[in-house]
């Protein structure tokens, strides 16, 4: 029943390889713990049996946000079950999970980032070419990894790209002149490239970028530029909301450009504007100093 499932959220919900891989593991976890041997087992499943899985989970050492993730999985799947008619109730909806810890995203400071700092670290050939464009798009658009690799060509323009984020939801993000014109130098060494892909982003061997890569290239170079121990293209999205709140942009336009699903995931970053904003204050004010 869980590949009937993973082949429902693939091709009916359309969700990312990585989001099916992880619902995938999710379920497998909460399936050996409760040693579950073939699908009519999933009626005996109990309140109480999930929450014993979720004690075990975090006595284990797993994080309050990662079992709630899993529990969100397990949710989704025992719906299908009902969908299914496998089972009659869905023993989640008595279940509710640990409270998230409050963590601060993590972010570089503006002025680790400034362009004349940065233009050494980069070559100018296409690899170096599309390191800088890739670095520069996570930062100045607060793109995922996914949608960054993503991207299709038609979509970006000089003006714009189109990215097609979580549950499929495309949204519209304006595009800077300098990030534009760091475009069209890329997309002029891209044609060169023997290539039958669409993405925008690619290898020097014309391939499609991976996950791996990505991440390990902006890793690098995050440890040329800043002081930062965590160094990942979610840091850069943090980086960008946070430096656009510090310079006041309101939160229901953030909150477009990040492609949230509501106001709370957003607000997140008013925890470092604030933090900001306290500084300015006591250097400011004679009050505050």
């Amino acid at each position: 029943m869980l590949e009937k499932f993973l082949s429902y959220l693939r091709v009916e919900r359309r969700y990312s390889d990585h989001t099916i891989l992880a619902y995938q593991n999710d379920i497998a976890t909460f399936i050996s713990f409760s040693e579950i041997q073939q699908d009519s087992d999933f009626v005996e499943v109990t309140p109480s049996l999930i929450r014993s899985w979720m004690v075990d989970l975090i006595q284990s050492g797993q994080v309050n946000k990662t079992v709630n993730r899993k529990l969100s999985a397990l949710r989704s799947f025992f719906h299908f079950l009902r969908k299914e008619a496998m089972v009659v109730h869905n023993p989640l909806q008595k279940v509710r999970g640990p409270k998230n810890e409050r963590r601060l995203p993590i972010f570089a400071k503006e002025s680790e980032l400034q362009a004349e700092l940065l233009d050494p670290l980069f070559t100018d050939d296409f690899d170096g070419v599309r390191d800088r464009l890739m670095l520069e798009m996570f930062y100045q658009t607060g793109i995922r990894l996914s949608e960054l690799i993503g991207l299709k060509i038609e979509n970006a323009s000089s003006t714009q790209i189109k990215v097609l984020g979580k549950r499929n939801k495309e949204r519209i993000i304006p595009v800077s002149s300098e990030l534009a014109l760091q475009m069209k130098t890329y997309l002029q060494l891209r044609e060169m490239l023997v290539a039958k892909s669409t993405a925008f982003f690619l290898l020097k061997n014309g391939n499609k970028l991976y996950d791996k890569f990505v991440y390990r290239k902006i890793n690098h170079y995050l440890g040329m530029a800043t002081s930062l121990d965590k160094r990942s293209p979610h840091v850069l999205r943090h980086t960008f909301a946070t430096h656009m709140l510090n310079n006041g942009a309101g939160l229901e336009t953030l909150k477009d450009i990040l492609g949230h699903a509501n106001l709370s995931a957003t607000q997140v970053y008013t925890h470092n504007s604030f933090a900001q904003l306290t500084k300015v204050y006591s250097h400011a004010h004679p009050r505050g100093r």
